[in-house]
């Protein structure tokens, strides 16, 4: 079916206006992502504006019609390049400066003399600059690399880089070569292009927004509060990933941590100071065992780690070095607190046949409950009987 100028003109405003409204409204449902969400609505209204222009661009005297619709234009496709780089914190004025006053420079050098030529295939050079620099902010966002909408931004906005592209370079040898009617026939596959990129980016923007929000609410689940490392429910789905494919990471530890008179603490010095304590703990811990073990707090003063292969080898040194470093730091005060404090340590140690989490998690607990019964302050490491009873 065919599409008149006026209607694809008209579709265009109307599928950015929604948009922009869509886009507007989202903000506030995505209060980290508020500015993002309003400099993209600002840019969709803007290239709404732009097109709204075009239509009129002819009653206006000389080339004053054409310069202002191509100038409206071209701030919303650079809005949009602000939107998706401040993902990022980012921002391009000195870029978006530039390229406003360079085309507003063309058309005041152009006059109505050159209009058209400026409008058909000059004016197409900047639009690309910028589709390709968003393009490539979106590809520079490693944050949202595990995002497929990511990926969809940046197709869409290559593609709009390669057709202005083409647009400003190989149409005018085209329309030299073959006539006027092809021109024509460019100005609609653009206005249809336009169209389909009013509703596809805007719609994909959302939808890389709403994943982000969804990754940062699964990682808040699965995140302690107060630590701010796992928590009992991301322990126990991580560690059976873990053992579960463990393949060749060799052998496998356990280690359960529990502060020794933690209530006294929190009774002598008050529960924001028995918070530090924990935090410190957590801290220090993950100084000592790693970024690749698994860490976590169960719950209360109760905390675990789950290590592998080489790690797993040494893990009653590792545990040991825990102890030790917790209690030097916290009474000397190197995080502020200055007190005495030490916590006990569980081992529990596989080599060939490794038992379901919460098995080997309950035969670190009895070594832990022997450690503690010793005074504290040390790792105790499960038994061999210990380990055949608990598999």
């Amino acid at each position: 079916m065919l599409v008149d100028l006026l209607t694809l003109y008209l579709i265009a405003v109307g599928t950015l206006l929604v948009s922009a409204g869509m886009t507007f409204w989202e903000h506030l449902t995505h209060p980290e992502r508020s500015k993002t969400l309003r400099i993209l609505a600002s840019g969709y209204a803007t290239l709404a504006i732009g097109c709204a222009a075009v239509l009129f661009r002819r009653d206006l005297p000389g080339a004053w019609g054409s310069a202002i619709s191509n100038l409206i234009l071209l701030s919303g496709y650079l809005l949009i390049l602000h939107g998706v780089a401040s993902f990022r914190g980012r921002a391009y004025r000195g870029l978006s400066a530039g390229l406003l006053g360079v085309m507003a420079l063309i058309w005041i050098i152009s006059g109505a003399r050159w209009q058209d030529v400026v409008w058909n295939y000059a004016s197409s050079i900047p639009i690309a600059i910028v589709s390709a620099v968003t393009a490539l902010e979106m590809l520079r966002n490693r944050t949202m690399v595990a995002f497929p909408a990511r990926r969809f931004v940046v197709a869409i906005t290559a593609i709009h880089t390669l057709f202005y592209t083409f647009r400003a370079l190989i149409l005018p040898w085209l329309v030299a070569e073959f006539g006027a009617p092809l021109q024509a026939a460019a100005s609609k596959i653009t206005l249809y292009e336009g169209a389909l990129y009013s509703v596809i980016l805007p719609m994909t923007l959302l939808k890389l927004v709403r994943e982000e929000r969804h990754s940062h609410l699964m990682r808040e689940s699965h995140t302690d509060y107060l630590t701010r490392i796992g928590n009992r429910r991301w322990f126990f789905e991580e560690g059976k990933r873990v053992i579960e494919g463990r393949g060749t990471r060799g052998p496998i530890a356990v280690l359960a941590f529990d502060m020794d008179h933690f209530k006294a603490i929190n009774d002598r010095y008050g529960h924001q100071t028995g918070d530090d304590v924990l935090r410190a703990f957590a801290d220090i811990s993950r100084g000592v065992i790693g970024p690749d073990a698994i860490f976590a707090r169960l719950g209360g003063e109760e905390f675990a780690a789950l290590v592998w292969s080489d790690d797993a080898r040494r893990s009653q040194a590792l545990g040991a070095t825990v102890a030790k470093t917790f209690a030097e730091t916290i009474s000397n005060g190197v995080h502020g607190l200055g007190i005495p404090a030490t916590v006990s340590v569980g081992l529990a140690q596989f080599d060939d046949d490794v038992p379901e989490l919460a098995q080997a998690l309950s035969t670190a607990d009895r070594a832990l409950y022997r450690a503690k019964s010793l005074g504290g302050n040390r790792v105790e490491v499960a038994h061999a009987t210990t380990l055949t009873v608990a598999a």
